[in-house]
C-alpha cells in the first residue's frame, strides 16, 4: 500500500494547452480512488503523470514520501492496465502475465508460484495455455489485470479499462475489480468517464473538469452534497433539474421565487453564506426528489403539464414542464399508472433535498439533507 500526493501539478501541452492546473491533492494508502469527468478532462493526464509516462511542467508527485516526479515508470514501483489490454498476441496467458517478472530477473519458480496464486484469484486457472486470440474480451481483461497483479507493486492504476466491453460485462467487471480491492487493500487509482463505474467502486471520487478538481469525497456526498453546479449536473441520470430564480426576503420570510411570481420559502435553511434580496440563485433537485403527493415530510405540491412518460417496469420517468422549466420526475409505477394517461399531474418537491447554488460562479449555498 501507498500514499500518493500530488503537489501543484501542472502540464501543458504545445506550450498553450493547460491541461492541468495547479492540482493538489492526496490519495491515502489503501484507497480505491476514482478520477471521473467528462472526455478531455484531465483524468487521463494526471493518471500518466502519476506512472511516470508524462513529464510536468510544474509540481512534484509524491509516493510514501519519496518525490519521484523525475523517476521513470519502472522505479516507481507502480503497475497499470490499459483500456487496450495490451497483451502479447504471440504469448499464452501464462507468457503474458510472467512477462514482466521474467524481465525483471525473478526465479521461475517464483514466477510461476505468482502466476498461478492470480490466476486463482481471478478464476483463469484453465486459461493459463491459451493465446488472447481465444479468449473472450472479459477473459483478456481478467489477463490484463492479473498481468498487474504478479508484479505485488505498491500503486495499481486503472486507465478505463472496461470501456470496450459490453453493457454486461462491464457490470460484472466492476463488481470482481471492486472485491479484488477488498481482497487486496492495495492503492488503486481508476479513470472513467462512466459515473456508474465511479460511483459503485470507489472509495473516493475525484470529479474533474477543464484540468481542475472540482469535488473530492465519497459517492454518497458528491451525489448529494454537490459543491457546485458542474458535480451537481454531471452525476446523475437523468441529470439533476435545474430552475433560474432568485432569492425574496421579506421581513422575516425567506423564498425562492421563479416564473411569473411562483415561491418555495426558505425561511428554515441554513445558508453557508445567506443571498441577498434579488440575488439570482439556481435551484436543482434529483428526479427521484420529485415524487407523488404526500411523499415527503416537507413538500411543495405543483401542477405539472405532461409531455412525455416512460415506464421502467420499476418505476416511471415523467418529463413535463412547471410554467417555462421542462422538469423530469421519477415515480413509482403505481402512481404512474394511475395518472398516465393525464395531461396534467400533482407533483411535490421533497423540500429536504433541495439544492441551492449561486447563479454566477455555480457555488453550493445550502444542501438541507434529511
Amino acid at each position: 500500500m501507498a500514499t500518493i500526493e500530488l503537489k501543484n501539478i501542472d502540464k501543458i501541452y504545445a506550450g498553450k494547452t493547460h491541461v492541468l492546473k495547479n492540482i493538489t491533492h492526496t490519495i491515502k494508502s489503501g484507497e480505491f480512488t476514482v478520477l471521473l469527468g467528462p472526455s478531455g478532462c484531465g483524468k487521463s493526464t494526471l493518471l500518466n503523470i502519476i506512472a511516470g509516462l508524462e513529464e510536468v511542467e510544474g509540481g512534484c508527485v509524491y509516493i510514501d514520501g519519496k518525490d519521484v516526479t523525475d523517476l521513470p515508470p519502472k522505479e516507481r514501483d507502480i503497475a497499470m492496465v490499459f483500456q487496450s489490454y495490451a497483451l502479447y498476441p504471440t504469448k499464452s496467458v501464462r507468457g503474458n502475465m510472467e512477462f514482466g517478472l521474467k524481465m525483471a530477473g525473478v526465479k521461475k519458480e517464483v514466477r510461476e508460484a505468482k502466476v498461478k496464486e492470480v490466476a486463482e484469484l481471478l478464476q483463469i486457472t484453465e486459461l493459463l495455455d491459451r493465446k488472447p486470440s481465444q479468449l473472450s474480451g472479459g477473459q483478456r481483461q481478467r489477463v490484463a489485470i492479473g498481468r498487474a497483479l504478479v508484479r505485488d507493486a505498491k500503486v495499481f492504476l486503472f486507465d478505463e479499462p472496461l470501456s470496450n466491453l459490453d453493457a454486461k460485462l462491464r457490470a460484472e467487471m466492476r463488481s470482481e475489480i471492486k472485491l479484488l480491492h477488498e481482497k487486496l487493500g492495495k492503492t488503486m487509482i481508476y479513470v472513467t468517464h462512466d459515473q456508474v463505474e465511479a460511483m459503485t467502486m470507489g472509495t473516493n471520487i475525484v470529479v474533474m473538469n477543464e484540468g481542475i478538481i472540482q469535488q473530492s469525497d465519497s459517492s454518497k456526498n458528491v451525489y448529494m452534497q454537490p459543491e457546485n453546479l458542474f458535480v451537481a449536473g454531471f452525476l446523475g441520470s437523468p441529470p439533476i433539474n435545474k430552475i433560474n430564480g432568485q432569492f425574496i426576503k421579506e421581513k422575516q420570510n425567506k423564498y425562492f421565487e421563479f416564473g411569473n411570481g411562483t415561491r418555495i420559502e426558505l425561511s428554515g435553511y441554513d445558508f453557508s453564506r445567506e443571498p441577498y434580496d434579488g440575488e439570482e440563485l439556481v435551484l436543482a433537485i434529483r428526479p427521484e426528489n420529485i415524487k407523488e403527493p404526500d411523499s415527503a415530510e416537507k413538500a411543495k405540491t405543483f401542477t405539472f403539464d405532461v409531455e412525455l412518460a416512460e415506464p421502467l417496469g420499476y418505476s416511471a420517468l415523467i418529463k413535463c414542464n412547471l410554467g417555462q422549466n421542462k422538469i423530469i420526475s421519477r415515480v413509482s409505477y403505481d402512481y404512474y399508472e394511475s395518472v398516465q394517461d393525464s395531461k396534467s399531474i400533482d407533483l411535490a418537491f421533497d423540500l429536504d433535498k433541495l439544492l441551492i447554488f449561486e447563479s454566477q460562479s455555480g457555488k453550493l449555498l445550502k444542501a438541507n439533507l434529511a
